[in-house]
Order: structure tokens, then C-alpha cells, then sequence
């Protein structure tokens, strides 16, 4: 026995989307979440958060990371093109702080309205 196929053609497939993200935010949140798809970016950006003052200096990241001031460097040049951090230079060193807009932007970006 088969039922009669009745289909409200008003009722089917109401577009659900309401405010899709532009080309330049979803290139941003890209570069965002590409940034945290590495484990050491992402030990890097919480050692940062954890530390006194928000802030560490490159040169207090590279042993609880284990790797060179070079590599650590290149870790964090990424996360400063992602705008997950900022750089500020003092003398010789540079510091680094979260940017938590970034973090919330990417976030948001992703979470149901």
C-alpha cells in the first residue's frame, strides 16, 4: 500500500541562511583558525594568556615550547597575521599579548545565531 505524496510546494525549502559572511570575514576566520591548526601555535597563544599581565616575552616562550628563539619567532609571526596577537617591540625583545577580539570574532563567527 503507498500513500499519496502530497508535498505544500509554499513550505519546502525556506532558505535558513540569514547573513552569510562576507568574502574578506570568512578569509580572516580562515587565516584565524589555519593559525590554530598547529599544536605548538596553540600551546604558544595559551602560554600567552596564562601569563602574568597578559603578555610574555618571546624570549620566556621558547623553553616550555622546547624549540629554537627561531622557530618560536616564526610560530608567533603567524599568530600576529592572523591577529590572534600583537607584538610590541622593547629593546631587543619583543611581547606579545592575546587579542581576544580575534579569538571572539572567529568564535562568533561560527556559533548559531
Amino acid at each position: 500500500m503507498s500513500l499519496p505524496a502530497t508535498i505544500d510546494e509554499s513550505a519546502c525549502c525556506v532558505p535558513r541562511v540569514t547573513s552569510p559572511l562576507t568574502a574578506q570575514q570568512t578569509e580572516q576566520v580562515a587565516r584565524v583558525f589555519k593559525a590554530l591548526g598547529d599544536p605548538t601555535r596553540v600551546a604558544l597563544l595559551s602560554l600567552i594568556a596564562r601569563s602574568e599581565g597578559g603578555e610574555a616575552c618571546i624570549c620566556d616562550l621558547t623553553d616550555p615550547v622546547g624549540l629554537s628563539q627561531a622557530t618560536v619567532s616564526h610560530h608567533m609571526r603567524l599568530l600576529a597575521e592572523a591577529g590572534l596577537v600583537t607584538r610590541e617591540q622593547r629593546g631587543r625583545w619583543a611581547y606579545f599579548a592575546v587579542n581576544g577580539n580575534a579569538l571572539a570574532a572567529a568564535a562568533d563567527a561560527l556559533r548559531p545565531s
